[in-house]
């Protein structure tokens, strides 16, 4: 019996050497009286690390030397020529069938009228997603180029290629149809420079920096 209790208890012992749990604790309540845990003892049994270590007052990453925490206009103009493309394509597809239902309000439900209308969606659908692409396919290039130009990249290069793209986007138009794509162009990516600096505009301390 004696045996027995000398054996359980030996094991219990080399157990808890094993995981770290056995002997003084390390640290002292005084040393760990600052560290922020919430529902974890100071010490685990199984883990003897300092949890001192485990908190982390800034975010954390891994990037290549020399490299950015924010992606470019290059990375970033894949998204949004994709982006652009598909979201012309559904506004292109609900107009289609506005337009198509509209059109086709006089026939009677049959299978002349529904072709009819998944030509309308279809045609619109196409020429808005080409439409939109377009544009931010001019948007993309003019932004990457402006940026490499100046060496810098800032909300300039938001508001000059937003201007470069909507006169070059009715360059075909003529003189009158060019100085009003650069207008709408200028006040829509005056717009979106303003509204992605509202967080610095108005002081608060969260900002995202999207070009």
């Amino acid at each position: 019996m004696d045996n027995n209790s000398q054996g359980s208890g030996g094991l219990k012992a080399g157990l808890g050497n094993l995981f770290g749990g056995g002997g003084a604790s390390e640290y002292s309540n005084t040393e760990l009286a600052g560290v922020p845990l919430t529902g974890m003892s100071p010490l685990s049994p199984y883990l003897n690390v300092d949890p001192r270590y485990l908190v982390q007052d800034t975010d954390e990453f891994i990037l290549p030397t020399g490299a950015n925490k924010t992606r470019g206009r290059f990375e970033l103009a894949f998204f949004t020529i994709g982006g652009s493309c598909m979201t012309g394509a559904a506004l292109g597809a609900v107009n289609g069938l506005r337009m198509g239902l509209k059109e086709t309000r006089d026939m009677a439900w049959s299978k002349p009228r529904n072709v009819q209308i998944l030509n309308m969606v279809t045609k619109q659908g196409a020429s808005w997603a080409n439409s939109l692409g377009s544009v931010a396919l001019l948007y993309s290039a003019f932004g990457v180029v402006i940026e490499k130009t100046r060496g810098a990249e800032d909300d300039i290069n938001t508001v000059a290629a937003g201007t470069l793209t909507g006169m070059l986007f009715k360059s075909s138009g003529g003189l009158k149809s060019v100085a009003r794509g650069g207008l709408v162009g200028l006040a829509l990516s005056g717009a979106y420079a303003f509204y992605n600096n509202w967080d610095r505009l108005t002081g608060s301390s969260s900002s995202s920096r999207l070009y």
